[in-house]
């Protein structure tokens, strides 16, 4: 199974043919309750859909798998790429399963765990200095990239509609599977946001399939971003219908993007699906990174902390009904970002002197 089974609704994917369908198993990740940090606060209809179960462990993979699909239909065999991590690594590894050449230009800063990922699956990698907090920056070697791609040197995907919209069509999968997992209903989908790309999948993906009739009724679809790059969800709060540059401040790794990107759109069609937007602190982030891990054994990458940080606070800020069904979105795992790792699992072991000490340490430790 793969998000492939999914062909029929993904009409700018249908001239893909099947020998040019790249699948490392992406996509029908797992839809978890939350065991006790949902129902602790007073939220019993909390669930995780887990897109850290991917292969290369963030929802990206399916992205990756649309455009290197879409590359090797065109007969294109390079890849062009930004990242400030899980993007890379995804299109690293199906750019290795496709035979291409991958080429990423890695925002400065980015955790080592997911550059030592791309290098492994054998992408080239380089950094410009400022890029990623730097809107302006960004801009220049996004056009820098696209330039190249005018003159026939390589394919660019950067994943946000505005650049690569056939790979953003394959994360619009993850709508279809939730609604497919909860045949019941959602009433609420939060999303974390740095260009605007992912929310703006999920959204379309949802509106398809109400348009189509395979869906009576679809999710708020809740945008979350930290303070720190506030470029939609605050604009999309106070009824704006500009998402804005900002100059990007916070540390939460793969949402420091300080341009619009896919803001306008996203914030359109947040709104229009009875969604808002929602800033939170990159402390509180943290904090909620600790409690996933620790009450419900989710470790995560702070950027899906985020999704839960922000429906922790609509649940106390009552925009959450009592009785609502709320689906957060976990968009990859923790075990690839060092820094997640020593502020969470960091020190030195007890080490005792000999066996014979077990009995008394455990026993004093409270176990």
């Amino acid at each position: 199974m793969s998000m492939w089974d999914y062909i029929n609704d993904l009409p700018q994917l249908q001239h893909v043919e099947l020998n040019n369908i790249v699948t490392l198993g992406e996509g029908h990740t797992p839809l978890v309750p939350s065991p006790n940090l949902g129902p602790s606060v007073g939220l019993r209809q909390l669930f995780f859909k887990l897109e850290s179960a991917n292969p290369t462990g963030s929802y990206k993979d399916r992205f990756a798998a649309a455009a290197v699909a879409d590359m090797r239909q065109r007969g294109q065999s390079l890849c062009l790429a930004t990242s400030s991590g899980n993007t890379g690594a995804a299109l690293a590894a199906y750019c290795a399963a496709a035979s291409m050449k991958c080429k990423i230009a890695v925002v400065e800063n980015a955790p080592q765990g997911k550059v030592r990922q791309m290098r492994a699956y054998g992408a080239e990698l380089y950094t410009v200095r400022e890029f990623g907090p730097n809107s302006t920056v960004n801009q220049q070697v996004m056009e820098g990239l696209a330039g190249l791609v005018r003159q026939g040197r390589g394919a660019l995907q950067i994943s946000a509609f505005c650049y690569s919209p056939i790979g953003m069509h394959g994360v619009q999968t993850i709508a279809y599977e939730l609604a497919a997992q909860r045949p019941q209903g959602i009433q609420h989908v939060f999303c974390s946001a740095g260009g605007g790309g992912l929310t703006l999948a999920i959204a379309r993906g949802f509106e398809q399939l109400g348009t189509s009739g395979k869906l009576t009724r679809g999710p708020a679809v809740e945008c979350v971003q930290p303070q720190g790059n506030n470029t939609i969800a605050g604009p999309l709060a106070q009824g704006q219908d500009r998402a804005q540059s900002v100059s990007c401040t916070t540390s939460i790794s793969g949402l420091q993007v300080a341009n619009v990107l896919d803001g306008n759109q996203t914030i359109s069609a947040c709104r229009a699906s009875g969604g808002s937007g929602h800033l939170v602190s990159d402390e509180t982030v943290y904090e909620v990174q600790q409690r996933l891990a620790r009450e419900d054994g989710i470790f995560c990458e702070p950027a899906a902390a985020v999704t839960v940080a922000g429906a922790l606070q609509a649940w106390r800020e009552g925009r959450i009904a009592e009785d609502a069904t709320v689906v957060c979105l976990i968009t990859g795992t923790g075990f690839k970002d060092e820094k997640a790792l020593q502020r969470l699992g960091d020190g030195p072991l007890p080490c005792l002197n000999s066996a014979a000490e077990v009995p008394d340490f455990v026993a004093g430790s409270g176990t």
